[in-house]
């Protein structure tokens, strides 16, 4: 992440589970997912509580999987904590 002052500024997000609650920015944000997937250093899945158009479209494009809208909030739940991530059932596991 290379955004001054996020959170996760200076994080790498290859192989890892990719959790927010909604997406922000242009239209280019999601050729940027895509060229992650691309370029081997994409998330292994993205957790949004809403999945807006650009995310969506990222996550399409880059075959990466989404699940959005659960029931449960994932605000207590602590970086680097291990989750199962199931797209095709909108499933996630806190492990």
């Amino acid at each position: 992440v290379v955004e001054k002052g996020h959170p996760l500024e200076n994080q790498c997000i290859a192989g890892k589970v990719l959790a927010f609650p909604y997406g922000k920015g242009s239209t280019v944000g999601s050729y940027i997912m895509y060229a992650l997937r691309r370029n081997n250093v994409a998330p292994v899945a993205i957790i949004n509580d809403t999945a807006e158009t650009i995310i969506a479209t990222g996550a399409i494009i880059g075959d990466i999987p989404l699940v959005d809208s659960l029931s449960k909030s994932l605000d207590d739940v602590a970086d680097g904590t291990s989750v199962t991530v199931d797209a095709d059932k909108g499933t996630v596991t806190v492990e």
